[in-house]
């Protein structure tokens, strides 16, 4: 009898929990519902906190999104691309960059980036104002060919090649022309400038353009030290001017070509040089049955000393006593005569390479 009444007591109490167990079953697939319900309702809102390219788009659908991004970035981005430097400037414009803005990627990266998370994170974040701190990056196209060619373009009207500094001569004598500084574009520096102000990145339109200096390989300071020797002569006044370092040392009296057969105006420079040199004739008709043949040291040479080439056969050499009369005279075949101790004096200070100036 004693274990009749428990079985009967234990019956009557699950009876009696059955009921409440079917409610709370009830109470959690009515909630279940509703949280599914509510997440559905939500599938294209975005959360709080999300950003397009710094555009809040937190609580809004998706389409209201696609609306707000297109308008918004459409104004930032719809602007031409002004490069400048000084007075020049140049414009690319966002239809000939090809610009496309693709809204409907972006918005669906923020509807993903709110979709983060389980069923419950979600509907207590949509309930209880939480956030998802997300910003997606800008997801647009352009023709990197013509950022590229406007780049090109620059660069060639902007590149300026440095000159170095150099010596002028003239029968006053020898003028320094200062260098001048060279000017190059950073290439790709430009490029990501334009990139970034054709994408609505930069503070303004408007592309100031990048570039470093380049100094020129001699400065006015390094010429004297270029130019150890330089040799200026003077025709009309049978001159012959050296320079050493570019000062003024010495000025000897010359002979120079007769007419028909001048000295050879120009810059030339020292080819090479000899010490009691034959003459070597030249294949001319002025030297007769001489021509073609070489004339060793002694009487019958005429070039006496020293023999300094600048062009060809043509040179700067001494010559007999017996014909420094000729000096102050056109009376040569084409070189500069000059008397012998000059000639030597010279030839010691005008190493191969000396330029010779001929006015």
């Amino acid at each position: 009898m004693a274990a009749s009444s428990v079985d009967r007591l234990g019956a009557s109490s699950r009876r009696r929990l059955l009921p409440i167990v079917a409610v709370g079953a009830g109470v959690l697939v009515v909630l279940a519902v509703a949280i599914y319900l509510y997440d559905h309702s939500r599938r294209d809102v975005i959360a709080n906190g999300v950003r397009i390219d710094g555009i809040a788009v937190g609580g809004l659908h998706e389409a209201a999104a696609r609306s707000k991004v297109q308008a918004e970035l459409s104004g930032r981005l719809n602007r031409p691309v002004n490069v400048r430097f000084g007075g020049q400037s140049w414009q690319l414009g966002t239809r000939e960059a090809g610009v496309r803005l693709d809204v409907p990627n972006m918005v669906a990266q923020a509807v993903s980036a709110s979709r983060e998370g389980s069923i419950l994170t979600r509907t207590a974040r949509g309930l209880f104002g939480g956030s998802v701190k997300r910003d997606v990056p800008l997801v647009v196209s352009y023709s990197h060919q013509a950022v590229r060619a406007l780049a090109a373009k620059v660069r060639t009207a902007v590149n300026r090649p440095p000159r170095d500094a150099s010596v002028e001569p003239s029968g006053s004598g020898l003028r320094t022309v200062p260098g001048t500084v060279g000017v190059a574009v950073d290439y790709s520096a430009l490029g990501a400038s334009i990139d970034r102000s054709l994408l609505g990145g930069g503070a303004s339109p408007t592309v100031m353009v990048p570039t470093h200096k380049i100094q020129p390989a001699v400065s006015t300071a390094q010429l004297a030290s270029k130019y150890p020797s330089y040799i200026v002569i003077d025709r009309a006044g049978f001159k012959l001017r050296f320079y050493d370092h570019l000062k003024l040392s010495r000025t000897y009296e010359i002979a120079v070509g007769m007419e028909g057969l001048e000295t050879p105006a120009g810059l030339h420079k020292i080819e090479w040089e000899q010490v009691n040199p034959p003459w070597y004739v030249p294949k001319k008709a002025w030297a007769g049955a001489l021509a073609g043949t070489v004339v060793p040291p002694g009487p019958a040479d005429p070039l006496k000393a020293r023999f300094m080439s600048f062009e060809g056969g043509a040179g700067i050499h001494g010559i007999d006593p017996s014909e420094y009369s000729t000096i102050g005279h056109n009376a040569s075949h084409g070189c500069v005569r000059m008397r012998i101790p000059d000639v030597i004096d010279l030839y010691s200070h005008s190493p191969v390479g000396t330029p010779v100036y001929i006015i």
